[in-house]
């Protein structure tokens, strides 16, 4: 049986949330429905638009652009101030409306998770008509409306649920890909960025059906290893797992917010060798071993998003953590700045029996566990900044890679 998955989005959430609040305080129209966006305050770097109206996107007002630039196409634009505890109340709310009816749920960021509905259809019936039915009970019970994709796998139910909007339901089956996502531009292709688009349009790789149809070995000196992940994209080939991450309490994780978008992986390896300093040196404390790695990030639209890597010989060894998360910042997507990185060590387990490869050295790595027990020992007595690797002396880092 194919799997079913759903991609649940809230349609202009930051606005629509806001909508909400100014109407239960007894606001006299809805923002919705008028020139209006919400925006970051103008005089520090946060004073672009978070979230826009269907009124203002039909004047082209487009998300992260500067309000000055907007007000430029828009002169009766009115910006209103984010609410981020209102906001975290509404998605908590919606989230925990939607795990009412299952509890495989993966949330991607504040106002967009997949469902694995799967399970759960002897239940519920027909996919379709449980989604009209989930769409409506979450705008009349909370008030705003979702967009919702139904699939076979993630990819193409994030694909289905940005297909026309607001409130409503789309469906991209594996047996519609070819007449509904190949001919969309592969700018529209969900993880190819501004950058990575402009150079696909350069090898006269317009469409997704060209992306589709090139040749990944060609494509690879120009985009290493994300060549094979795009042409498999593009064909509708992706991940039907879905990971309810944040309800697992059996990992370990660090994230940090930045002091400003970064869109270089160089200077965002920085951060990541500082996570995982912290969450090896966790993992140790607890005498165990991680077989997964994940890294998180969050981009300057606040969309959400993770990637991971299973390892042949679980591991609590910080290089080896390190190396693996910079593999897997490698093949994801920074073009739109990133305001937030984690690293999440996950499958954790008490002992680790290490396979031995012909290329390995045991010696350097049994010198490498010696040194963490070390570096360990004089981080406990003299405070974790006490000691740290060469290429993190230069990064301004501190202690907020701290934070969850």
């Amino acid at each position: 049986m194919e799997r079913i998955i759903m991609h649940i989005d809230v349609n202009n959430a930051f606005l629509s949330w806001s909508a909400v609040l100014m109407l239960k305080d007894g606001y006299k129209y809805d923002i919705r429905n008028s020139y209006a966006v919400i925006g970051g305050d103008e005089a520090s770097r946060r004073g672009i638009v978070l979230a826009k109206s269907m009124p203002a996107k039909k004047r082209g007002v487009v998300t992260g652009e500067t309000l000055y630039s907007a007000r430029k196409k828009c002169p009766a634009l009115k910006s209103y101030p984010p609410n981020y505890n209102f906001y975290k109340k509404m998605s908590d709310s919606m989230f925990a409306l939607i795990k009412k009816y299952t509890p495989d749920v993966e949330q991607m960021s504040i106002d967009e998770c997949f469902l694995d509905y799967t399970p759960v259809k002897h239940l519920y019936g027909d996919e379709r008509q449980f989604a009209y039915r989930l769409k409506k009970e979450i705008y009349d019970t909370l008030g705003f409306t979702v967009n919702i994709g139904i699939a076979n796998n993630k990819l193409c139910a994030k694909m289905a649920s940005d297909f026309s909007k607001p409130y409503k339901v789309h469906t991209l089956y594996k047996n519609e890909v070819q007449d509904k996502m190949w001919p969309l531009q592969v700018d529209e292709l969900f993880g190819i960025g501004k950058k990575t688009a402009i150079k696909l349009h350069n090898l006269n790789i317009n469409t997704i059906y060209d992306l589709a149809h090139a040749d990944d070995k060609k494509l690879y000196k120009y985009f290493k290893n994300m060549a094979i992940d795009m042409v498999r994209a593009a064909n509708g080939i992706g991940s039907d797992f879905v990971n309810p991450v944040a309800d697992d309490p059996k990992g370990i994780g660090n994230e940090t917010t930045l002091d400003h978008n970064i869109s270089s992986k160089k200077e965002l390896y920085g951060y990541l060798l500082a996570l995982s300093e912290n969450v090896t040196l966790r993992l140790r404390k607890q005498e165990k071993y991680a077989y997964v790695v994940v890294v998180t990030l969050k981009d300057k639209f606040f969309k959400r998003r993770s990637h991971q890597k299973k390892l042949v010989n679980a591991t609590n060894i910080t290089e080896e953590i390190y190396n693996t998360a910079k593999e897997i910042l490698d093949e994801m997507d920074t073009d739109d700045g990133i305001r937030l990185i984690g690293v999440r060590l996950d499958n954790l387990v008490e002992s680790s029996n290490h396979q031995t490869s012909l290329f390995e050295n045991l010696d350097t790595r049994e010198d490498n566990k010696s040194l963490e027990k070390t570096v360990d020992n004089i981080k406990e007595k003299y405070g974790f900044k006490a000691i740290k690797k060469a290429s993190l002396v230069h990064k301004q880092v501190g202690n907020k890679y701290l934070n969850k």
